[in-house]
């Protein structure tokens, strides 16, 4: 074979193997921005699924630390309280520890409002209690709602934007969500804010029960972060 033709076949083996190589990272870029563009979309997606003050608020269904099954859409015709909780995080014990929490479920279900606790802690995070514990550590800070739901898996937290706890939703009897934040108007962990804060919820339920519109339907929600499952 003469040096030519050796310099030429080397030479297109180095082209082949070029071409390949590129191949090879483009094909990846292409999958690495699809992956990307694919989590911004789900992102999104999970973003734009939140409903809005004024919208329908999300069917769901979810097991108590019992064992029965709730679903929303059963209590259509009343009030329904969602409170996001996690016997973990300090403002939730603040809430609770200082019978804040407990008087403000009692009041409302004296009115004939359902009220569900809700948990999406994953059961991975060290703030996760098994139902029974979870169960426990309500009856022991006097809590009163109508059910504590599990949410280990983080969907129904999720579908509403939950993003806090507490955070807090109400629905109205039309299943249109009328509320939604914070539990009153001080962020902070202290008990003794407590005293001087407005407890929106109190108030959007006795506005909606004197016939008026919610003056803050709403509001900034404040808390600990949800510890979702990733």
């Amino acid at each position: 074979m003469s040096t030519s033709s050796t310099s030429g076949s080397r030479s297109y083996r180095a082209a082949r193997d070029a071409r390949a190589a590129l191949s090879r990272a483009s094909r990846r870029a292409i999958m690495t921005a699809a992956v990307a563009l694919g989590a911004t979309f789900m992102l999104n997606a999970q973003a734009a699924a939140a409903p809005a003050v004024g919208q329908p608020a999300p069917d769901f269904v979810a097991v108590d630390t019992a064992g029965t099954s709730h679903r929303l859409s059963d209590f259509a015709g009343k009030f329904v309280v969602l409170e996001w909780t996690n016997p973990g995080c300090p403002f939730v014990g603040k809430h609770y520890g200082s019978g804040n929490m407990p008087a403000t479920q009692k009041a409302a279900t004296a009115k004939g409002v359902v009220w569900l606790s809700i948990n999406s802690t994953e059961r991975g995070h060290g703030d996760y209690l098994k139902p029974e514990a979870l169960a426990a550590w309500m009856k022991a800070q006097s809590g009163a709602p109508t059910a504590l739901l599990m949410d280990e898996d983080g969907v129904i937290g999720r579908t509403y934007g939950a993003r806090t706890t507490p955070h807090i939703f109400i629905v109205d009897p039309k299943g249109t969500l009328v509320y939604a934040g914070g539990i009153d108007s001080i962020p902070s962990a202290r008990a003794e804010d407590i005293k001087t804060a407005t407890n929106y919820v109190n108030q959007a339920l006795g506005e909606a029960f004197g016939g008026k519109a919610i003056s803050a339907a709403a509001t900034r929600p404040y808390g600990c972060s949800i510890k979702y499952k990733t």
